[in-house]
C-alpha cells in the first residue's frame, strides 16, 4: 500500500513534472491530505503554490484559492492551464459575466479542480452557498499576511475568512505567506481560526542578493544616478518607485539616456490590456527593465531577474523583502539597492496620517438602528460614498462593533459612542504600527551594521556575524558594529520571547544584539530599545507566552 508522501510525489512528478520536492513543500502537502492545516512562510520564489496544487488532486472536493489580486489569480489560473490537472476557474467582479457563469457550472459539474476568490467575494452569502453545495475538500489564503493588522498589507476583507472556513465545514486549510515575523504568523493562526497547524518556516536568508543602500539629499542627483546603475547592471531587472508619475518619470529617462535598454512602466492607472502587455512582456524577455508602483511583482516567477533597485523607499521592511525577493531565484547572483532620500519617508507618513471620521462611523451605526442592512441598502441610508461607508463598517467590524453575516450588516451590542471611540482607538492603534514600520525603514537606511543582519533580525532570524556580502561589511563598518557579547542570553531576552514593558505594556521581542533589541509591542509597534537603558531601569519583564 502506497503512502502518502509516494502519492503526493507520484502526482507531482506525473501531473505537474515536478522532477523533485523540497522537503518542505512535502511535509506541508502531508499534512494538508492527512486533513491538517498549514501554515507555511516561505521565500518568495520557493515554491508556496505547489504545496495547494498537489495536494488538491488528491484530495475529494474542489480547492477554493483566496487571492488578494486579479492579477495574481489570473497569474496562477495560466500555470495551472498548462499541468495535466482540471480546470481551474475565477470568480471576480473584473470579468464578464459569461465567464463567471462557466466558473461556477464548472465548480458544480466537478469540470473545476481550482477555484479563485478575491476575499470581498465571501461577504457575499451566495457565493459561500454556492460553497458549501460544493463540498469544498481544501482552503487556501494565499499571501496570509494580509489578515494580521501587524502584516505590512492588512486587508480588513481577510477578516472574514476564519467564519466562512467554519461554514464550510473547516476543510484543510493551508495559509500561504512570503513575510511573517513571529507576531504576524501568531495572528493568522488565531484569526483563520487554524487547529494546531504545522508551521513551516524557512530561512529568509537570501545570500545570492548583494544588499547594498545609497542614501541622498538631492533627489535629483539620486534620479541620475538610478538611471545610470540601470545601464551598468547586467540585465533583466526591475526598479520600484513610489508614484505613478515616477514610474513615467524614469521609464522616459531611460529610453533617453539607454536606448538600447527595452524599458516599461508598469501602474495601477495603465488600463488592464497594458499591464498584461508588460507584465507578459517582462515574463517572455522582451523586455530588459520594468520601473513600477508596488502594483507590480505580485506572481512575478522569473528567475533571471539580476536585480532589483528601489528609486525610494518603501512604506516597510515586509514590502522591501518581498519586493527584493524576486532576485536572483535562479541562485544567481543579483543586486540589490535601496537609493534611499529623507523625505521618502516623510511621503510614507503623510500616507498614514488621515484618520477615520467620526461622522462617518456614526452615520453607519444610525443606518443600522433601521435593522440589518446591505451594502447597498447602507449606503441609501447613511448617504455616505461606497469608500467611506466601506471604511466605517471595516473599522466597526474589527472592533466588535457591527457583524456582517450572510452579507447583511447589523448592530452589536455596543452604544453609539462605545463604538466609536473603540474604533478610533483601533484605527491610531494600527497608524503607530505602520509609522513604526517607517521608521525600522530609515533605520535599515542608516545602520553601519550588517545590512543582512538587520533584516533577518526584523523576521526574528540570527545570523552568527556580519555577511560579508554587503556594503557595510565590504566598507568595514559592519566588524565594527557586532558586539563582543552577542548571542549572550544571560537575560532571558532572546528572539520570540513575550516581554511586558513598564509603560508601553505587551509585546514580543523580535530582534537582539547586545546593544539593542527591536520589540513589538501591542500598541506601540515596532521600537528599538536600548539594552542598557533596558537592564538598568528595569523597563522588561519576561512572561508566560
Amino acid at each position: 500500500m502506497t503512502t502518502a508522501r509516494e502519492r503526493l510525489q507520484q502526482a507531482a512528478a506525473d501531473r505537474f513534472d515536478f522532477a523533485e520536492l523540497h522537503p518542505d513543500q512535502l511535509d506541508g502537502m502531508e499534512h494538508l491530505v492527512e486533513g491538517r492545516d498549514v501554515l507555511a512562510v516561505l521565500p518568495t520564489g520557493a515554491g508556496k503554490s505547489a504545496i495547494y496544487q498537489v495536494p488538491a488532486v488528491l484530495l475529494e472536493g474542489p480547492t477554493v484559492v483566496v487571492s488578494p489580486l486579479i492579477a495574481l489569480q489570473h497569474d496562477q489560473q495560466l500555470g495551472l492551464a498548462e499541468r495535466d490537472v482540471p480546470e481551474a476557474v475565477t470568480v471576480n467582479s473584473a470579468q464578464p459575466a459569461a465567464r463567471t457563469r462557466h466558473a461556477w457550472e464548472a465548480l458544480a459539474t466537478g469540470e473545476a479542480e481550482y477555484l479563485f476568490l478575491a476575499p470581498e467575494q465571501l461577504s457575499k452569502d451566495e457565493v459561500v452557498e454556492r460553497l458549501v453545495e460544493a463540498g469544498i475538500g481544501l482552503f487556501v489564503v494565499d499571501e496570509a499576511h494580509c489578515v494580521s493588522e501587524w502584516g505590512h498589507d492588512f486587508r480588513p476583507d481577510y477578516l472574514r475568512i476564519g467564519a466562512a472556513i467554519e461554514r464550510l465545514g473547516h476543510p484543510p486549510v493551508v495559509a500561504l505567506t512570503a513575510t511573517a515575523a513571529p507576531p504576524v504568523r501568531a495572528d493568522i493562526i488565531e484569526r483563520l481560526g487554524l487547529r494546531e497547524p504545522r508551521e513551516i518556516v524557512r530561512s529568509f536568508d537570501r545570500p545570492e542578493l548583494h544588499l547594498t543602500v545609497r542614501v541622498y539629499a538631492d533627489d535629483d542627483l539620486r534620479h541620475r544616478e538610478l538611471v545610470e546603475r540601470v545601464r551598468e547592471l547586467p540585465r533583466p531587472g526591475m526598479v520600484y518607485v513610489a508614484t505613478r508619475k515616477e514610474a513615467e518619470r524614469y521609464t522616459e529617462a531611460l529610453e533617453a539616456a539607454a536606448p538600447d535598454v527595452r524599458a516599461a512602466h508598469y501602474h495601477a492607472g495603465l488600463n488592464r490590456k497594458r499591464r498584461e502587455e508588460v507584465h507578459d512582456g517582462f515574463l517572455a524577455g522582451d523586455l530588459d527593465v520594468v520601473v513600477a508602483t508596488s502594483a507590480f511583482g505580485m506572481g512575478i516567477d522569473k528567475p533571471d531577474v539580476r536585480f532589483v533597485l528601489h528609486a525610494a523607499s518603501p512604506g516597510s521592511l515586509d514590502a522591501y523583502y518581498q519586493q527584493i525577493g524576486r532576485a536572483g531565484r535562479d541562485g544567481g547572483a543579483a543586486t540589490v539597492e535601496l537609493h534611499h532620500h529623507h523625505d521618502d519617508l516623510r511621503l510614507q507618513r503623510f500616507l498614514v496620517a488621515r484618520r477615520p471620521k467620526p461622522e462617518a462611523l456614526r452615520a453607519v451605526l444610525t443606518a443600522l438602528e433601521e435593522g440589518p442592512a446591505t451594502g447597498k441598502e447602507l449606503g441609501e441610508r447613511s448617504e455616505l460614498s461606497p469608500q467611506r461607508r466601506t471604511t466605517a463598517v471595516n473599522l466597526l467590524e474589527q472592533v466588535g462593533a457591527v457583524q456582517v453575516e450572510e452579507g447583511r450588516i447589523s448592530r452589536a451590542d455596543l452604544s453609539a459612542q462605545e463604538a466609536v471611540d473603540a474604533a478610533v482607538e483601533a484605527a491610531e492603534r494600527h497608524r503607530r504600527l505602520v509609522r513604526s514600520r517607517i521608521d525600522l525603514v530609515r533605520e535599515y537606511a542608516e545602520t553601519a551594521g550588517c545590512r543582512r543582519r538587520y533584516l533577518l533580525g526584523y523576521f526574528g532570524e540570527e545570523l552568527g556575524g556580519p555577511c560579508g556580502h554587503c556594503d557595510t561589511c565590504e566598507a568595514g563598518s559592519a566588524e565594527e558594529h557586532v558586539p563582543e557579547d552577542l548571542g549572550d542570553e544571560r537575560d532571558g531576552l532572546t528572539p520570540s520571547t513575550p516581554v511586558r514593558h513598564t509603560e508601553w505594556g505587551d509585546g514580543v521581542v523580535l530582534a537582539t544584539e547586545a546593544d539593542r533589541l527591536t520589540v513589538l509591542f501591542d500598541e506601540r509597534g515596532y521600537t528599538t530599545l536600548s539594552r542598557q537603558a533596558v537592564e538598568q531601569n528595569d523597563l522588561l519583564d519576561v512572561r508566560e507566552a
